[in-house]
């Protein structure tokens, strides 16, 4: 790996685009840092598979674990979307905030159905290309060629492509270094690491930047399908946009370095801390969310009698959609408007809940406390 040159430029017609050097190949990896950094990220993996396993009804927590990755990875694209945004019905949306949160339900929808497509497909281009067309369905991207790979040259950076930061490679040799890039992903005749491969996968698929639009999407997202495919998570608790959101800066110019000096070590340390303390944020997460509910459970809702069994449902119901209208309640309960107003009154004279828009009528009660955890 202290060899590896990532490629070189070759000039094209009035510029120069960067030619990559395949990556389906055998890994020799000889740093202490990287082999420490391993160790503990793999720990830390371990720790939080224990969270979703042991965990009751930890289905609902992911779906927030989900939904804060849309959110985070769509606002390093420039969506403006906040978390507690995110988890309203689309009429609870202002308009003018509507495109931007399309975006994030584009996100949710592509990593749930990719989720479910790993059950029978391979993680594949096809996979890829799949989750691709969702997410740019109706939304900014929608007229830059939805689920396919590019067939014209883009760069990054610049406000042309002469003075751009990076170009990646020419479009014609897209087909030719995604097979390669899918071939490593799957390869179970090379001893590389689970953790070592995407992160080097990860820098493969930014760097050939195979779509139009939404590559940085595409490229965070196949960082927690590969882990999943490869049972490495047992479920879908790991998500690095937040961690990459917060070095954004760190980010770019680590992956730029392996371009331009083929510092494929540096960065794989950047990306091993990365999994470290995301894994240790959603750690502290579950922590916080089981100590959460067995307070609720067991000091607050239990003092309701006989709508307990309406008040665990609801409280079930708020772990997976933390902003709520009664609307939301009569139907997800598939209980009566009067019951539906009973109940979220209960839920605010116990101080689970709270009115946010001060309005007498369309009012939208969050569940903060818990809201809370995912915003840290």
């Amino acid at each position: 790996m202290k060899h590896y040159r990532a490629g070189n430029y070759t000039r094209q017609y009035g510029y120069r685009s960067f030619n990559l050097n395949p990556i389906n190949t055998e890994w020799n990896i000889n740093s202490p840092e990287i082999n420490t950094l391993l160790a503990e990220a793999n720990l830390k993996l371990g720790e939080l598979n224990a969270f979703s396993t042991f965990v009751p009804d930890v289905g609902v927590f992911i779906r927030m674990h989900i939904v804060k990755e849309a959110t985070q990875s769509s606002r390093i694209e420039g969506t403006r979307t906040r978390i507690d945004e995110a988890v309203l019905a689309a009429k609870d949306i202002h308009p003018e905030l509507k495109n931007d949160w399309q975006e994030v339900q584009n996100y949710i929808e592509a990593m749930n159905h990719s989720i479910k497509r790993l059950e029978k497909w391979p993680l594949s281009s096809r996979l890829i290309k799949d989750a691709h067309k969702i997410l740019l369905q109706g939304v900014r991207g929608k007229n830059k060629l939805p689920g396919e790979f590019r067939t014209s040259q883009n760069w990054i950076g610049g406000a042309t492509i002469n003075d751009a930061t990076f170009v990646p490679p020419h479009h014609t040799l897209i087909p030719d270094y995604i097979s390669d890039l899918e071939k490593f992903l799957n390869n179970e005749t090379i001893h590389v690491p689970h953790l070592i491969r995407i992160g080097i996968a990860h820098y493969q698929f930014e760097a050939i930047h195979p779509f139009l639009d939404g590559n940085g999407r595409i490229g965070r997202l196949l960082i927690t399908l590969y882990l999943i495919n490869q049972k490495v998570l047992n479920k879908p608790t790991l998500y690095l946009s937040d961690f990459i959101e917060k070095n954004r800066q760190l980010y770019y110019d680590n992956l730029m370095a392996v371009s331009l000096h083929g510092k494929m070590e540096q960065w794989l340390k950047f990306f091993l801390v990365g999994i470290i303390e995301t894994a240790k944020t959603a750690i502290d997460t579950f922590t916080k969310i089981v100590s959460l509910r067995d307070e609720i459970e067991k000091n607050k809702i239990v003092t309701l009698g006989k709508r307990l069994p309406n008040a665990k449902l609801l409280l079930t119901y708020l772990y997976s959609k933390p902003v709520i209208t009664v609307a939301d309640v009569i139907s997800n309960l598939n209980i009566t408007k009067q019951t539906a107003n009973t109940l979220i009154m209960d839920f605010y004279s116990l101080g689970i809940l709270r009115e946010q828009t001060g309005y007498k009528r369309n009012r939208i009660f969050v569940f903060e406390e818990y809201l809370r955890l995912f915003e840290k």
